[in-house]
C-alpha cells in the first residue's frame, strides 16, 4: 500500500534526519542572526524575525518578547516598532520564516496522493528544526502570505480531488494536527515506554518493546510512526462518494 502511494520507507535513509534538524536548529538560527553583526545592527524585519526565532529555539515562547529581542540586538525596544507593528506581527514574521521551508509545489505538480506525501514530509522537516515554535504559533491566527499561499495550493488540490469546499479546512487541519503532533512527539524522549519489571503482566507489549533494539537508537519510533500514520491518512484522502452532490463552485464550473 505504502509503495502504491509513492512512499518508500527505504528512501528515508537518503533524506535529512529530522533529529539532525532538531539538534542543529538553535545553532542554525543563531548563526543566521549573528554572522558579521555590528554592535548596532541595521534593523529590518527579517533580522528581527530571525533573532526572535533563535530566542524561541533556545527559550521557547518566553523568548518571543520585544524586550528580549531588542536586548539580543543591542537596541532600544522602541526601535523595533519602526519595523514591526507589535509582538503579534513579529510572531507572524517568525511563522513566515519557518513556513518558507514547506514545499507545497508537489500539491500542484503531482497526483493528489503523491503531493500529500511530499508536502507533509517537507512540513514536518520545516518544523522539526524549530519544535519550540509550535506552541507559540498555535496561539495566534495564521495570516502570513507565505503560509496562506501553501494553504491555497492545498485547497485547490483538495477540490480537484473531489472534496467539497466546506470540507477543505477540516481536511487540512487533520493533516496539520498529525504532522505537528509528530514533531512534538519527536522532540521528546526517543522512547517513552518502559515495561521493565512487568514483562509477565504485559508479554505482547514487552515483545513489541524488545523489537526497538533492531532499529536506529537515535530514532527508533518517531519517523516510522510518522510514515505509517501518513500512509494511513493519505490512503483515505479521497472523498466519500456521498460528497459527490456537494461539489465546490470551481467543480461546478467545469
Amino acid at each position: 500500500m505504502g509503495r502504491a502511494l509513492g512512499f518508500d520507507r527505504h528512501a528515508l535513509k537518503h533524506t535529512p534526519s529530522v533529529y539532525a534538524c532538531r539538534q542543529n536548529a538553535v545553532v542554525d538560527s543563531a548563526e543566521e542572526t549573528d554572522i558579521a553583526r555590528p554592535p548596532r545592527p541595521i534593523l529590518n524585519r527579517d533580522l528581527i524575525a530571525r533573532t526572535a526565532l533563535a530566542l524561541i529555539d533556545r527559550h521557547g515562547a518566553e523568548g518571543a518578547s520585544m524586550r528580549r529581542v531588542a536586548q539580543k540586538l543591542n537596541v532600544n525596544p522602541t526601535s523595533l516598532y519602526n519595523h514591526v507593528a507589535d509582538r503579534a506581527a513579529m510572531i507572524e514574521d517568525v511563522r513566515a520564516l519557518v513556513s518558507a521551508r514547506i514545499d507545497s509545489a508537489p500539491l500542484r505538480e503531482s497526483t493528489w496522493e503523491e503531493g500529500l506525501l511530499e508536502w507533509a514530509r517537507s512540513y514536518r522537516l520545516a518544523f522539526a528544526r524549530h519544535p519550540r515554535a509550535i506552541p507559540l504559533l498555535m496561539t495566534t491566527r495564521a495570516s502570513t502570505p507565505v503560509l496562506l499561499a501553501e494553504y491555497e495550493d492545498f485547497a485547490v488540490a483538495a477540490e480537484a480531488a473531489g472534496w467539497p469546499t466546506d470540507d477543505v479546512l477540516p481536511l487540512l487541519t487533520a493533516f496539520e494536527s498529525f504532522i505537528l503532533g509528530s514533531v512534538l512527539d519527536m522532540s521528546g524522549p526517543t522512547v517513552i515506554f518502559d515495561p521493565t519489571g512487568q514483562e509477565e503482566q504485559f508479554p505482547r507489549f514487552t515483545a513489541a518493546y524488545a523489537t526497538l533494539e533492531d532499529h536506529d537508537a537515535a530514532d527508533p519510533i518517531a519517523t516510522r510512526a510518522f510514515e505509517r500514520g501518513l500512509a494511513m491518512l493519505v490512503s483515505s484522502a479521497r472523498p466519500p462518494k456521498v460528497h459527490s452532490s456537494r461539489r465546490s463552485p470551481s467543480q461546478k464550473a467545469r
